[in-house]
């Protein structure tokens, strides 16, 4: 992958690590993927696919790069699943102390599991918003808890997780399951209010991992595991932009992206989505003239974006 490119293109008047607000962590993972296989070159389809998309939002009227987004080397590390996940978790705490929007896109579903580790010890009462075919609350598979059929499991133990769009998963998933904050796509399906009842499942600091296998097939095929009666595009964009409207969302990955060399639709719904949920986050900011004088990150009124490391002063 080459990172001397910038994300989508951009001038790099928006791309340096200093004057960027956004950071992206590209991780290029598919150590333990079961099925399809593929997701380690879902970060390279996703940034060519971003660079051939218009970056002007017609829903928010912004256009959020000038808000700086900075690409950064990948995470390669893949000599065990561990050591993957120890990696994310180092780097992704680095930016984030840098006082950085940080952001990742692999990549497997594991790599969420040093992300979330990072960003749970950096902000005070995390929720986990998963969005995802498939529960992956396994506490071990095939021979390591850092499997991609685990990548919630200590989320679950540790955070206020929420899993929206289940439609998959092994009857010994249902041990650690707490029903409340799981909302299955059949019973999402019949009700008109599923948005509303995850919202009220939502603390105020929340970290959204997203699986492009909650999507539908028929809009996004090129997944490791596809899974009828998904989410599709429309349904998708009202629950997220509520999302970031009412919690104050502190970082988010996306993964499991297996593209198909003879169809570039899923890497462009990937990419896409990416760049709404950066919109979303940051119309408040786009929409109003910047102050320079004030820096760092736009807050949203009554959410706690102080992170644990600076109550601690631990810089």
């Amino acid at each position: 992958m080459n990172t001397l490119k910038t994300y989508a293109g951009i001038p790099r008047e928006y791309a340096s690590l200093d004057k960027s607000k956004i950071v992206l962590i590209p991780v290029p993972y598919d150590g333990t993927s079961t099925w399809g296989k593929g997701a380690d070159k879902g970060p390279e389809a996703f940034l060519e696919a971003s660079e051939n998309m218009e970056l002007y939002d017609i829903e928010t009227d912004t256009e959020v790069y000038k808000q700086g987004i900075h690409l950064t080397e990948a995470i390669t590390e893949n000599t065990s699943p561990k050591a993957m996940v120890d990696a994310v978790y180092a780097f992704t705490k680095k930016q984030i102390k840098r006082n950085k929007f940080v952001t990742l896109f692999g990549g497997e579903h594991s790599i969420s599991i040093g992300a979330i580790r990072a960003f749970n010890e950096s902000f005070d009462n995390i929720t986990v918003l998963q969005i995802d075919a498939h529960a992956d609350l396994r506490s071990s598979y095939e021979g390591t808890k850092y499997n991609h059929a685990c990548a919630m499991h200590e989320a679950n133990q540790n955070t206020n997780l929420v899993q929206v769009g289940i439609r998959s998963m092994d009857v010994s998933e249902k041990d650690f399951m707490i029903e409340e904050n799981v909302f299955f796509a059949h019973d999402m399906a019949s009700d008109d209010y599923w948005i509303d009842n995850v919202i009220n499942q939502l603390g105020d600091n929340v970290y959204i991992t997203f699986d492009l296998d909650a999507f539908d097939p028929s809009i996004l095929p090129a997944t490791g595991t596809p899974e009828p009666g998904g989410l599709f595009w429309y349904e998708t964009l009202d629950f997220l932009k509520q999302v970031f409207t009412e919690k104050n969302v502190i970082g988010f990955d996306i993964v499991e992206l297996c593209p198909n060399k003879y169809s570039k639709a899923s890497d462009f719904v990937a990419a896409k989505l990416y760049y709404k949920m950066l919109s979303y986050k940051f119309y408040d900011v786009a929409s109003e003239p910047t102050d320079e004088e004030e820096g760092g990150l736009k807050e949203k009124e009554g959410t706690n974006k102080v992170l644990k490391f600076q109550k601690e002063k631990d810089v």
